[in-house]
């Protein structure tokens, strides 16, 4: 009998104990955040988690009935199909990580949530802390649906050797188009095979001549502007310096072209040691802004990496939380220094000098990018139009672009634009 009464007193421990954590768990809401592994602007990283878990944990602090999970492991460039699978299937996340090139999909699709009652609602937030352009990178149709997590601008990378053997100096943080015609011109021996500049478009011209191709509302398309024209024809002029031959990457990783347009990411990834000896190790390199057209500025196209919360999820409430501490806290923006290549959108953070003086210590003639020279870069960086057909009208313009030269090219992008316009209008 006494050991009948000890196996049920026993049942009973066990059963409270299972109702207990049974009820626990039901209590515990569970919030999943979308992210993918390694780095979306290809440079190495050591733990590309850290900035995340660091997050959750002070987040689980604020929230201890809360549990916030995601899976490990998804390859960067197996992220968007991951995502898109999750999203057909009524499965994504909370909150996720949207690339560039996905938001304007997303966005249209209606798998974002609009933030801006989160926004308008919420008295601890501010929007002006953040870089103007890197939040305007989540605004579709007028509406905000993303918040900025991390920004790369594009800049000039410069090959120091090559320019010195000329002896020419490095140009400073505001030469212009005049300067860089000149340099390249100087430096180009296509017998030599010795080259001014590799990857410079009509694109990096347009952005750096205070042009924009399309209307921020996405029904007008102005290629056929004279600034436009302008970039086109630049860009056009300094690739006749090449007398018909065809720059290539392997070129500048040799050491024989002066200029190419680069990532942020990659002058801040490759300029330390060891790095810096393993990518491109046979010449002294360095980087300046981009050059500034005749009715433009230094100005330079913006990359960032967003957040979004899921329009069906049922803890958004919670996502814009935790979304607000992966954008906009300082301790968590911070640590971009640390584990990322990126620069903070969050001003304060960027234009920092002692991590900005702890960053360039590492840097062998880093002391140009200086956090004026940052907030000058940020603020007047432009990122690509945000809307539905945007995509399809870019590779009408890049087609026509192309197709255009010599006496044609005025009536050429005329006739294209009514064509773009026509196609934005449908």
């Amino acid at each position: 009998m006494r050991r009948w009464i000890g196996i049920a007193a026993a049942g009973l421990v066990f059963l409270s104990a299972g109702l207990f954590w049974g009820l626990k768990s039901q209590q515990t809401t569970v919030l999943t955040v979308g992210v993918y592994a390694g780095s979306y602007w290809e440079t190495p990283i050591g733990d590309c988690y850290q900035i995340l878990d660091d997050a959750i944990a002070l987040f689980q602090q604020r929230h201890p009935d809360v549990r916030v999970e995601y899976a490990s492991g998804i390859p960067t460039d197996s992220y968007s199909e991951w995502l898109a699978e999750k999203i057909l299937r009524g499965t994504e996340p909370d909150l996720y990580f949207v690339m560039p090139e996905d938001f304007n999909l997303l966005a249209s699709a209606g798998a974002l949530e609009q933030l801006d009652g989160f926004m308008a609602a919420d008295s601890d937030f501010d929007s002006s802390v953040y870089y103007a352009p890197c939040l305007q990178a989540g605004v579709f149709g007028g509406g905000q649906y993303a918040l900025p997590h991390e920004s790369v601008p594009t800049i000039m990378f410069v090959n120091k050797t090559l320019l010195e053997a000329q002896g020419i100096p490095l140009p400073d943080n505001q030469w212009t188009w005049e300067d860089f015609y000149d340099i390249c011109a100087r430096v180009t021996d296509v017998e030599k095979r010795q080259f001014g500049v590799f990857g410079y478009t009509w694109l990096n011209a347009l952005y750096s001549n205070g042009a924009s191709l399309f209307s921020e509302d996405g029904e007008s398309c102005y290629l056929a502007d004279d600034k436009i024209q302008s970039a086109v024809q630049f860009a056009g002029e300094l690739d006749n310096l090449n007398g018909g031959y065809t720059v290539i990457p392997r070129d500048f990783d040799l050491g024989r072209v002066a200029f190419r347009p680069f990532l942020f990411s990659e002058y801040r990834a490759y300029q330390p040691y060891p790095w810096r000896v393993k990518k491109y190790s046979s010449f002294e390199w360095d980087c300046v802004c981009m050059p500034s057209g005749p009715s433009g500025g230094n100005v330079s196209e913006l990359h960032t990496m967003l957040l979004g919360i899921s329009s069906r999820s049922g803890n958004q409430a919670l996502a814009w939380e935790l979304m607000k501490l992966l954008t906009a806290d300082e301790t968590i923006q911070n640590e971009l220094y640390t584990y990322s290549h990126g620069i903070s959108p969050v001003q304060r953070v960027a234009e920092n000098r002692e991590a900005m003086e702890m960053l360039m210590g590492d840097i062998p003639g880093g002391s140009g990018f200086s956090p004026g020279v940052i907030r000058d870069i940020m603020t007047t960086a432009v990122s690509a139009p945000q809307f539905e057909r945007y995509n399809q009208a870019m590779i009408m313009a890049e087609s026509a672009v192309a197709e255009s030269g010599g006496q044609n090219q005025q009536s050429r992008m005329l006739t294209a634009q009514r064509e773009i316009n026509i196609f934005l209008n449908q």
